[in-house]
């Protein structure tokens, strides 16, 4: 798993054992683009280029949840993506 700017913003790795897995990293780098760009391309990510299965492969946990989900990526049973709600209750 990668989490985006946990520890920063770069990743000292080589790309092989992501390419031997079929991992695709893509990420977004909007810092530097015009506000006006910025949002025209997020709202089409939100909008048209948006991945319909989204939903299937995403799951949310709450800050007490967050312990056994970071075990299931170490053991290699998490698919898709987590979103963590602090403070919220399911």
């Amino acid at each position: 798993a990668a989490c985006g700017l946990v520890g920063g913003t770069s990743i000292d790795t080589t790309v092989y054992p992501f390419l031997l897995r079929g991992v695709t990293l893509a990420g977004i780098d909007s810092a530097g683009c015009p506000t006006e760009l910025r949002d025209s391309l997020w709202n089409r990510l939100a909008g048209d280029w948006a991945i319909p299965q989204l939903d299937e492969i995403t799951h949310e946990v709450t800050l007490e949840e967050l312990g056994a989900s970071i075990e299931m990526m170490r053991e290699g049973q998490h698919v898709g993506r987590t979103i963590v709600r602090p403070g919220e209750r399911k």
